[in-house]
């Protein structure tokens, strides 16, 4: 195969590659949409409609910001296989990009009530994720960008399938008929889902950075990202969904607790994915490496 032949080769794969991310992005955002528009519309008493969209909103923001990224990085990767792109160019396609599907998205939110300002708040935020996840493709790093959303994925998913079975984690870790317990259990447990989703995105990221060998701090970078994504979303959910968390927060004082006790449990959950996500990938590249390779 000829060095032209293999170039082809490669970009075919990555063009390909992106647009499977970009619909498995996509995907997890409009299940998350489908999900809380159904349940916000579903609750006949207004103040159930407000703490619902209090409790949607820090999923939704984090799965636009990795679909508004992805997309970006396939419309990118597209337009860049016709005519080569320009740092500045490839910047503005991409912000577009995640602009675009932000918009989309908040429609979907903002067309439950058009009158409330509620929705209007959820779906600006949800708008501002994507395009900010979108300005993150205009990075001059695809594969970076692009293991860091697959792996961001794996950590949702990693959610979606402990959830099945988390009765049964919960007697594990000590659950019982007093609240105490209860309490103790569930903190054990979102401990041991962030450490599980961490471990997950670093070796997704290893796997997926290895196919095209980068400087060890690229691993740690990347093994760091979806944490890094989830602590921008809690950030967006804090300041420009503020008002929603607000309003949630004034329905009781024990909704005003909830609410930041969850704020503090994502957060916290954030950092822990975060770090060792950062650490198994550096950890699992530096297993692979040669004494030759670390000079």
């Amino acid at each position: 195969m000829s060095a032209q032949e293999e170039t082809t080769v490669t970009t075919e794969r990555a063009s390909f590659s992106s647009v499977a991310l970009a619909i498995a992005a996509l995907l997890w955002m409009a299940g998350l949409l489908w999900s809380a528009r159904a349940t916000i519309t579903s609750r006949e008493d207004v103040t159930m409609e407000v703490t619902s969209s209090a409790y949607a909103l820090p999923g939704v923001v984090s799965a636009a910001l990795v679909a508004g990224a992805a997309v970006a990085l396939a419309v990118v990767t597209a337009v860049d296989r016709r005519r080569a792109l320009g740092a500045t160019a490839r910047f503005a396609v991409a912000t577009g990009a995640g602009l675009l599907i932000g918009v989309l998205g908040a429609l979907s939110l903002f067309t439950i009530n058009t009158e409330g300002w509620v929705y209007a708040v959820m779906a600006g935020t949800v708008a501002a994720a994507a395009t900010i996840g979108g300005a993150l493709a205009g990075l001059r790093t695809p594969g970076v960008v692009s293991a860091v959303c697959w792996a961001s994925i794996a950590v949702f998913l990693v959610g979606v399938l402990l959830t099945f079975g988390q009765d049964v984690l919960f007697g594990i870790f000590g659950a019982g008929d007093s609240a105490a317990t209860r309490a103790g259990a569930a903190s054990r447990y979102t401990l041991s889902q962030a450490v599980v989703s961490g471990l997950i995105a670093g070796l997704v990221v290893f796997f997926l950075l290895r196919r095209s060998p980068r400087p060890w701090p690229w691993y740690a970078v990347a093994g760091a990202g979806p944490g890094v994504l989830l602590i921008v979303g809690e950030i967006l959910t804090r300041t420009a969904g503020a008002r929603v968390l607000s309003l949630a927060g004034k329905v009781s004082v024990l909704e005003t607790t909830v609410q930041r006790l969850l704020s503090q449990s994502r957060l916290n959950s954030a950092l822990i994915i975060l770090f060792v996500g950062a650490i198994t990938a550096v950890i699992a590249i530096g297993r692979t490496l040669k004494p030759t390779d670390q000079s």
